[in-house]
């Protein structure tokens, strides 16, 4: 199993960068741009961007969030799903990922 302290580093350091991310994007959407009929502001598309890239951000935040709680609780590395142990090489590159790779793939 990857080493827990690395890997909670790894979470820490994810979860600043998504702070920061999430703090540029509500500034940047501080000023709403003009959706009147007919007169609509081209800024629209770039303010609907950086919207859906806040809403990414906040969910992502949300997920780095919940691994480091599990991995508070001990639980950390263990499938939500089946309870069994995510494959080291699924944790190398999805360090939030609460399911394992077989559980993954059924989930829809």
């Amino acid at each position: 199993m990857i080493a827990l302290q690395v890997m909670k580093g790894r979470l820490e350091a994810e979860l600043n960068e998504l702070r920061g991310q999430i703090s540029e994007l509500d500034g940047d959407l501080e000023a709403k741009p003009d959706y009147t009929l007919g007169a609509g502001d081209p800024a629209v598309y770039q303010w609907e961007y950086n919207l859906a890239q806040r809403d990414r951000a906040i969910e992502k935040q949300h997920a780095v969030q919940a691994a480091l709680q599990r991995m508070s609780e001990g639980s950390y590395g263990l499938c939500l799903r089946c309870h069994t142990e995510i494959e080291a090489e699924r944790l190398e590159l999805l360090p939030s990922t609460p399911l394992c790779a077989h559980c993954a793939q059924t989930r829809r």
